[in-house]
């Protein structure tokens, strides 16, 4: 089992204007059985479970801690650029993976859905900094201290991840906001990552929210 706290010299102070939340893939397609067939069976009543009663709340006092510090929350999604996918990326097709653009599957739970000026990225490989603009976005932001959350762990999330330690961000993941399919998948996966972030858990977050420097 990964244990907190985790040491890391990117356990560093949160900086005003320069700290952004990342939000990846809290979309109903994944997060609602009527949209997903595979959402059935002990794996998925675990993750349900998990997402529902720990990862959705936790992510809802990042938001609140996020908007209320004035900081930029940003959302990706997968998402096509187009109504029949063909702009999909080749991992996609093959796997027939598609949520059409504008269609209800894709868009964010209710419970997390972005407010004006928040930004929201679509994309459609595993990797956010793939298959969108979010390094240059994220630049012109000023962003240096990266907060990612999201499903599932060790896929979408662990990418994201990897990528933005790659481009040169301090990044956090916030363990008990992120979901996989059982709990030895989300460990394994922490313990994998762990040189590329710090990861600690939302109320050790939400403090350095509020300690965070001018």
């Amino acid at each position: 089992m990964f244990s907190l706290p985790h040491r890391s010299p990117r356990d560093l102070p949160f900086v005003t204007g320069h700290t952004a939340l990342l939000l990846v893939d809290m979309q109903r397609a994944w997060l609602e059985p009527q949209f997903d067939a595979h959402l059935e069976g002990p794996q998925a009543t675990y993750f349900l479970n998990r997402a529902r009663t720990q990862v959705v709340p936790n992510q809802r006092r990042l938001l609140e801690a996020f908007r209320q510090a004035r900081q930029n929350v940003l959302h990706t999604i997968i998402e096509s650029l187009t109504a029949d996918g063909r702009d999909r990326s080749l991992d996609h097709k093959l796997s027939d993976m598609h949520l059409p653009k504008g269609s209800p599957q894709a868009q964010v739970i209710a419970e997390l859905t972005p407010v004006e000026n928040e930004i929201i990225l679509p994309k459609t490989s595993s990797g956010v900094f793939n298959s969108t603009n979010i390094d240059y976005v994220l630049r012109n932001l000023e962003t240096r201290h990266l907060i990612i959350a999201g499903i599932v762990t060790d896929q979408c999330v662990d990418m994201a991840v990897r990528d933005a330690a790659d481009r040169g961000y301090l990044v956090t993941l916030v363990a008990d906001a992120c979901a996989t399919y059982t709990a030895e998948r989300h460990d394994a996966c922490l313990n994998a990552i762990k040189g590329y972030c710090w990861i600690t858990d939302t109320d050790t977050v939400l403090g350095r929210l509020r300690e965070m420097q001018p």
